[in-house]
């Protein structure tokens, strides 16, 4: 979501949990912009955004540090920028729908109740190469849908000069 979003929002730098950040590349490439006179940088940031260094540690010594951990205060400290922080919450998937959004809740509901009428529970209806299928609850239930660092769409976003801060 935060890739994404950072990609349409126009961010400058996208941190997210598949690519751990170097804290001193993130504040190079927001001094890089005040250099040449931009007014601003956005950053987008995951839930889950972990530097080069934290992912080092322990699970056990990460909680201790995570406690006092705050990003937007070491940018302060590192580059003496003004700092703001937002967070959207909700709202980041909030918007009215477009014609996309509601063709593909009419195909997913209609088969959704396809499964239902046939008495085959037990499954969540998605799209895979364009077309609704059914996947069984086991496979998705508690999985996090992760990020291939190697994928099209982060080499593209670095392409067009966002930052993920590696």
């Amino acid at each position: 979501l935060t890739l994404h979003a950072g990609i349409a929002g126009g961010a400058d730098i996208v941190l997210i949990p598949e690519i751990p950040y170097d804290i001193d590349k993130v504040c190079e490439a927001i001094q890089k912009r005040n250099k040449a006179k931009k007014g601003f940088t956005i950053l987008a940031v995951a839930e889950g955004a972990i530097s080069k260094e934290d992912a080092a540690l322990s699970k056990k010594e990460y909680k201790n540090k995570l406690a006092n951990y705050e990003l937007a205060e070491q940018i302060m400290q590192r580059t003496g920028a003004d700092v703001r922080v937002t967070v959207p919450g909700h709202t980041q998937r909030g918007g009215s729908p477009v014609p996309y959004d509601r063709v593909l809740s009419t195909r997913l509901g209609a088969r959704a109740a396809q499964l239902i009428i046939q008495e085959e529970y037990g499954y969540m209806v998605g799209i895979i190469n364009g077309e609704t299928c059914k996947v069984p609850l086991g496979e998705v239930a508690g999985k996090l849908k992760m990020v291939d660092p190697n994928s099209g769409i982060i080499e593209e976003a670095k392409m067009i000069g966002i930052s993920f801060g590696d």
